[in-house]
């Protein structure tokens, strides 16, 4: 049997950042539908992994969106198109899932034209909720890096093109930094939501990296210091293979039903954080991610199963007595799991 991928530090609690920037959050509560996304408490599944409060954060009610990926993306085109002014512009990005989709509702929402680039393997549903948005998009014959390669090459060579990628690299980083300040937005829910409640862990599913710096950008700036546990496709755990060698690293990665998370780079933005914030790492199968996806279901939480892999990393981690122990994990543990 294939050891499970997993991959725990030391130090990460200490480690400290700059806060994020709050614009977003003022920005997001002005936009029509806006709602906090339920923080749904989960006493019996608590008590099944022996920690005293278990809550689920679920973002498949964000907007009529069902993911969280709109708040990043909305925000990243908000700041650029204040810099553009009346240029002008399309939208162009790559996407395995959500943020394909939220580029192009941003994109129809402010009455532009979205170029979308998906790899190959993505759900036709995926495909058709994009087309929904009225976005063109183009099928690319290789997986999700190579797809990136190709939105960044259009929006290079187009005089008109506005890449709006959730990933970095040396020379674009701009937009993947505000991308993640709109994720804030999310922190500041949880915190509210929480009331007098002090988290001890937090689960965060990782694709390239966004998300979980913005998990990590949140809690390392902040006096609340819980232990933070990321979660990708053990067929794609980059950030596990980054963190063992000590350098941003890639993988090949296979199919998988957590498509959302199925990249094989970490952004070069996200590294630093994931490097020192991120307490530990573990990759998940995909049974183990339907098993988990069943048992939500069965608790009132709606989600698919790259939603569902950061349940599933949690449910690993507190059920392995030496991975537990290494996390510190109490009985008395408060938790959170960000279902995306």
């Amino acid at each position: 049997m294939t050891p499970t991928p997993w991959f725990v530090q030391d130090g990460a609690r200490e480690w400290g950042c700059p806060a994020p920037d709050g614009g977003a959050f003022e920005f997001h509560r002005g936009l029509a539908g806006y709602a906090p996304t339920p923080l749904v408490s989960l006493p019996s599944l608590a008590a099944e992994l022996g920690v005293a409060h278990l809550a689920i954060k679920d973002e498949s009610q964000r907007f009529d969106l069902r993911a969280f990926k709109f708040l990043g993306a909305s925000w990243a085109i908000e700041r650029a198109m204040q810099e553009r002014g009346d240029a002008p512009t399309v939208l162009v990005t790559a996407t395995d899932g959500n943020h394909g989709r939220a580029v192009a509702r941003s994109a129809k929402l402010r009455g532009l034209p979205a170029r979308i680039y998906i790899p190959t393997g993505v759900p036709d549903v995926v495909v058709a909720r994009i087309l929904a948005e009225g976005a063109q998009l183009t099928v690319v014959d290789g997986d999700y890096d190579e797809a990136v390669r190709v939105a960044a090459a259009d929006a290079e060579s187009s005089e008109d093109g506005l890449l709006v990628q959730d990933t970095a690299w040396p020379g674009y980083e701009q937009i993947p930094q505000w991308i993640v300040d709109g994720y804030e937005t999310l922190f500041r829910e949880v915190d509210d939501q929480l009331g007098a409640l002090t988290p001890s862990l937090v689960s965060v599913p990782i694709g390239v990296g966004s998300l979980a710096q913005a998990t990590i950008a949140h809690y390392r700036s902040a006096t609340v210091r819980p232990r933070l546990l990321g979660v990708e496709p053990e067929t794609a755990a980059c950030v596990i293979a980054s963190l063992a060698a000590g350098e941003l690293t890639s993988v090949p990665t296979e199919h998988t039903i957590m498509n959302g998370l199925n990249c094989g780079t970490p952004s070069l933005l996200a590294w630093p954080y994931l490097q020192h914030g991120l307490d530990a790492a573990i990759g998940v199968s995909d049974d183990e991610a339907a098993v988990t996806l069943k048992l939500l279901a069965e608790a009132g939480v709606g989600t698919g199963p790259t939603g569902a892999a950061s349940f599933a990393g949690l449910q690993a981690v507190l059920t392995d007595p030496e991975k537990r122990a290494a996390l510190g994990i109490e009985d008395d543990a408060v938790v959170v799991v960000l279902n995306t």
